[in-house]
Parts: C-alpha cells; sequence; structure tokens
C-alpha cells in the first residue's frame, strides 16, 4: 500500500501544560494506526528536525498492516498541527529536551500506552536523539527502541555534517563555509551547493517524495524551533542543542534497541558507535547507498528493506533476545 492510501484509524490533540508555563494552552496533535486495543506494543514515532512534523514518517504507518503494530504518530510541540510558539523563538532556555520529555510523557499517559502491551519508540533524526534520553530513562511501558539515523551527541552531529560538505566538490564547500562564515545562507551558488549537499547526503531521491516536501515546508514556514535549538542552517549548529549529549547515560537503556543509517548519511558511523558501544543490547545495521531519509529511498528497493528490518526487529519482542 502506498502512503497516501494509508488512512488513520484516529487523530486528536492532546492538552499539553508545559512545566513552568502554565499560562500557555497548548497542544499535541497526533494520529493513529491501527487499533491501540490489541495485545500488540504501540510503535510511538518520534520526527526530526526539531520542527520537521510527522509526514514524512508515515512510510511507518505500514507496521500495523504488515506486522500487526499499531502506530502512533505525533507534531511534536512548535510544529505542524501541534501549537506553535513563534513568541519563544530564541529562547534557548525553553527549548530544550525536558520540553519534549515532558510532551511525550503526556502523550503516553492520554493514550494509555504505558499499560497492556506497552509501546515501542522509534525515533528518526532529532526524534532519535529524544528517544535516547527518554529510553535511558527506563519509562515503564518501554519495549523496543529503534534509533534510526540519530546521534549520541550533537558534537558527533557537528563532525559528521563537516564529514559529508568535505565530500563535496572543493569550490562548493568554500561556498559553504563563505555562507556560514556571513551568516547569508541564499543566492544561486549557496542554494547549488545545498542542493547537491541534500541529494548526496540528506535524501537520496529525485524528485523528492511529497512527504519530504511536506517535512520542508514545515521547518520553512515556521523557523522557531529548529532555528532555536538547531541554528540558520545545516551547515551552522549553534543552538540550544550544542552541548547536548546522551552518551553518559546510554549504559542505562535497558530495552533491545534497534541502530541504522545509510551509508551516505548525515548522521554518520561515528555518530552510532556510542550506541553501540555503550547500550547493552543493540544491534546496528548500515544500508548501502543509503541517505539520512533511507526510509524514504526507493531505489533497489532500500525503503523496503528498512520497513522490514524495522519491522522484523519490532516483532520480535517476547522472544529470547529480550531476556538474554
Amino acid at each position: 500500500m502506498t502512503v497516501s492510501k494509508l488512512k488513520p484509524t484516529a487523530e486528536g490533540r492532546v492538552p499539553f501544560t508545559i512545566p513552568g508555563k502554565e499560562h500557555l494552552f497548548c497542544s499535541t496533535y497526533y494520529k493513529v494506526f491501527g487499533d491501540l486495543s490489541s495485545n500488540a506494543p504501540r510503535v510511538v514515532v518520534l520526527h526530526g528536525g526539531p520542527g520537521g512534523g510527522h509526514e514524512y514518517l508515515l512510510s511507518f504507518a505500514q507496521l500495523w498492516e504488515r506486522y500487526g503494530l499499531p502506530v502512533v504518530l505525533y507534531d511534536q510541540i512548535g510544529c505542524g498541527q501541534s501549537t506553535h510558539l513563534p513568541e519563544t523563538a530564541g529562547d534557548s532556555n525553553f527549548w530544550q529536551e525536558p520540553l519534549f520529555v515532558a510532551e511525550l510523557d503526556n502523550l503516553l499517559d492520554h493514550l494509555n500506552l504505558r499499560d497492556g502491551p506497552g509501546f515501542h519508540l522509534l525515533g528518526q533524526s532529532w526524534g532519535g536523539i529524544l528517544a535516547s534520553s527518554f529510553a535511558a530513562s527506563q519509562p515503564r511501558g518501554l519495549q523496543r527502541l529503534v534509533l534510526a539515523s540519530a546521534l549520541a551527541s550533537m558534537q558527533l552531529s557537528i563532525q559528521s555534517i563537516k564529514m559529508c560538505q568535505k565530500q563535496l566538490p572543493l569550490e562548493m564547500q568554500k561556498i559553504i563555509d563563505k555562507a556560514v562564515q556571513e551568516g547569508v545562507y541564499e543566492g544561486p551558488a549557496f542554494l547549488e551547493a545545498a542542493s547537491v549537499f541534500q541529494k548526496t547526503f540528506i535524501i537520496r531521491e529525485d524528485p523528492l517524495p511529497a512527504e519530504m516536501v511536506q517535512a520542508f515546508k514545515n521547518l520553512t514556514e515556521d523557523k522557531t524551533v529548529y532555528g532555536t535549538m538547531f541554528g540558520p542552517s545545516v551547515f551552522n549548529c549553534n543552538g540550544s542543542l550544542v552541548p547536548w549529549t546522551s552518551i553518559p547515560r546510554l549504559h542505562n537503556i535497558t530495552a533491545p534497541t534497534l541502530v541504522y543509517n545509510g551509508e551516505f548519511d548525515t548522521s554518520g558511523d561515528i555518530g552510532q558507535a556510542p550506541f553501540f558501544e555503550l547500550i547493552p543490547r543493540v544491534r546496528w545495521i548500515t544500508f548501502p547507498n543509503g541517505g539520512h531519509m533511507c526510509h524514504l529511498e526507493q531505489a533497489n528497493g532500500l525503503a523496503e528493506r528498512v520497513l522490514t528490518v524495522v519491522g522484523e526487529f519490532l516483532e520480535q519482542h517476547g522472544r529470547r533476545y529480550d531476556s538474554d
């Protein structure tokens, strides 16, 4: 089934009171695919960006039809159909990990996902950063964890992106460096270099899938979250996430974990290695020819392969691997 034909079985908004900001009336938009009352763990999907919205991860809704795993996708605070807070742009104290942990906790409680069969977490990119932090707190009900093109620290992210940039033609590298130095991310030369970078390392699919077009739209129409947390450009990370790291906490993750990235991923191997070295029960797969959005890349059946690897890993819940 194509993503465009997938229809949610439920959708809605969860009231969300931000700790310390009780005067703000916020809500989190979510979609459900499948039956949350089934005996299978629910897969909660965390999108990237920050601020990318849920649409580009809709292909994982197929986990319900193929593996009988109900799927919950949601827009994190500040983007998509959840509450936007443009007045907080630049507030680095506000846009921090605990805000998103509180929102995820609120969603899990509202949908009663901790009880019964519990839930799996699948976090992609920034969503994987959030998922690894959340999993390290050993939340009640968490069964399995998927870290999809995530990163163990922002310093490793910055290094990884720089390593990708150095694979571009030298003239393009100079154009990007000049843009960062001057803080001007526009003009034909820069846009051409950024386009080549995107097609080589971020999403190796042309034309862009509609789901990815929507993600870029979410990021550009309201830059509050991405601009504050990451920075003005993928080539210049100077936001509130810069000091973030999960590395000291990774040994606390008790859920069996699947780590994956692509061969040409901006989330390179240096950002995956700490997950593999420090999470007690972990598998790591690098998909050949894949970029940062390898779950959307159709060449040589890559997207199908990603979905199958994830589905089969989550389907193994309750087997011997979980109790080793």
